[in-house]
């Protein structure tokens, strides 16, 4: 079946949605987690969305990960290994077709972990930047109305672009306030 791509208006329950799942997954992996982060689009107030949840878990060891993933699996979370990403471990909850929300697992000192936090500290810090986000999923959404994959493809050079204004925002940040963004949950 081919999944369509949906955007929807800014939930403030994201937030909440998050924290419930974070907390079950720091409960469910124990150890093993360094931290848990809410990002993607459904981390940035006002922003338009995909409706699911994306979180960023920062774990120990992808070994200790990979051998307990049946904890992930007691709580709906289907294993996709890297899913095309180097050092990542991919997972996905389902509700019906609806992907409710998604796990991307790094080891910690990973560099898209970094990159994944910038990237939402900056469009939640450049809200006009946050709109043309937006705007281009709402375009996007109309050309790629069930192919997944296109578009998200069609982000990718916007995203890049976001990336770098990104470091350079944050190497513009002096002292204190350079590590002000790491903080921002």
């Amino acid at each position: 079946m081919v999944r369509e791509v949906n955007v929807v208006s800014y939930n403030p329950d994201w937030p909440d949605q998050f924290q419930v799942e974070a907390d079950l997954i720091t409960d469910s992996l124990g150890e093993n987690v360094n931290s848990v982060h809410h990002m993607g689009s459904t981390a940035i107030p006002g922003m338009i969305a995909k409706p699911t949840i994306d979180i960023l878990l920062v774990v120990k060891s992808h070994d200790v990960l990979d051998a307990n993933q049946q904890a992930l699996g007691a709580l709906g979370y289907l294993p996709k290994g890297e899913n095309g990403i180097p050092g990542r471990r991919y997972y996905v909850r389902l509700e019906g077709e609806f992907h409710r929300c998604h796990v991307h697992a790094f080891e910690e000192g990973h560099p898209e972990v970094e990159r994944h936090l910038l990237f939402r500290d900056y469009l939640r810090s450049h809200p006009d930047e946050a709109q043309a986000y937006g705007s281009l999923k709402l375009k996007l959404v109309e050309q790629f109305p069930r192919d997944p994959q296109s578009y998200t493809e069609a982000k990718s050079e916007f995203i890049r672009e976001i990336d770098q204004r990104a470091a350079a925002w944050q190497h513009s940040l002096s002292g204190e306030e350079s590590d002000e963004w790491k903080s921002l949950d």
